[in-house]
């Protein structure tokens, strides 16, 4: 399984409106891919702040969805927003 941990980091609110206005539907397609097991986006008590979880069967599914990503509005619309991510293989 790959585990993706980290955060997204809105520069300003503009941003923040960004990912408020092109995260439900990334949530929902993501969600519905292949392999996804979990994905999880959750704004923080800093609203500039999301939280990110992913869990996907295999580096397959991962590198599908981040595929996937790139090429979708979500990821157009959200590409100047900073991101750390931390990518692990589990168990």
């Amino acid at each position: 399984m790959i585990k993706l941990t980290g955060r997204l980091l809105c520069h300003n609110a503009e941003e923040t409106e960004q990912v408020r206005r092109y995260l439900p539907e990334h949530i929902r397609l993501t969600r519905e891919e292949s392999g996804c097991l979990s994905f999880e986006v959750n704004e923080t008590d800093d609203p500039l702040i999301w939280t990110v979880e992913e869990l996907f069967a295999s580096q397959q599914a991962f590198d599908l969805h981040q595929a996937r990503t790139k090429a979708s509005l979500w990821g157009q619309q959200t590409q100047a927003i900073a991101r750390e991510y931390r990518v692990e293989e589990i168990a």
